[in-house]
């Protein structure tokens, strides 16, 4: 079982959920929460990357504030509050924690907000971020330098997604391709936002969820 730490970020301390590998000299893998908060969810997210033979560290962005599923318009004011640098600052300490750990720099994935800040980061954090995993990313704040990326990026989207939709995918995947600078995207047909999230039956896909889940392992195990 993982377990909570503290980890250096900016000359301060960020609190994180951290999953280790059986196996020694495992790759990190920075996991970022959605706009929920730090939950049981994302905790789980970690365990099951640290069976499949990663040191997962998930950073908690929100510092203890947590917003349960009955409470979307608190965790949308939770999101909006959140101040981009500081998150930039977590995220990148994370990732220096697990060269730390590891010895090697680390892939990063995130879910909904969190997607969108995984782009953000793996930008903002070229030297430590090896693979970037977008889930249906969302944050109006969150503007990646996509000239800087230099990890390779998976994008998992769905196509009934009224906060990333698909309209948006294609924008990114263009200006992507203008860039020159290697992703993969999918977008499952019929699947709702968040719906890799298991604990919210009413979005869950469980089909497009294991695919998903798939291609994520596939992507770290060739990038990492």
């Amino acid at each position: 079982m993982g377990e909570m730490i503290t980890f250096a970020a900016n000359g301060g301390a960020c609190p994180g959920y951290l999953a280790r590998a059986e196996q020694d000299g495992a790759p990190g893998v920075v996991v970022i929460q959605e706009w929920w908060g730090l939950n049981q969810h994302v905790k789980d997210v970690a365990e099951r990357l640290a069976a499949a033979g990663y040191t997962a560290l998930a950073p908690d962005l929100f510092h203890g504030d947590e917003a349960g599923y009955q409470e979307p318009d608190e965790a949308g004011k939770m999101m909006m509050a959140l101040n981009i640098g500081a998150a930039a600052k977590d995220m990148r300490g994370a990732a220096a924690h697990l060269r730390d750990l590891t010895g090697k720099p680390a892939g990063i994935v995130g879910f909904c907000m969190g997607g969108a800040l995984s782009l953000y980061a793996a930008c903002d954090n070229p030297d430590n971020v090896a693979a970037c995993a977008d889930f249906y990313g969302v944050h109006p704040a969150a503007k990646p330098n996509l000239a800087a990326l230099q990890a390779p990026l998976l994008g998992i989207f769905a196509e009934k997604d009224d906060f990333t939709p698909p309209a948006a995918v294609h924008e990114l995947d263009r200006q992507l391709t203008a860039a020159g600078k290697p992703h993969d995207f999918t977008i499952y047909p019929n699947t709702d936002h968040a719906f890799f999230n298991n604990d919210r039956p009413e979005v869950y896909a469980p089909d497009a969820a294991r695919d998903a889940w798939g291609k994520l392992l596939a992507f770290f195990g060739k990038n990492l």
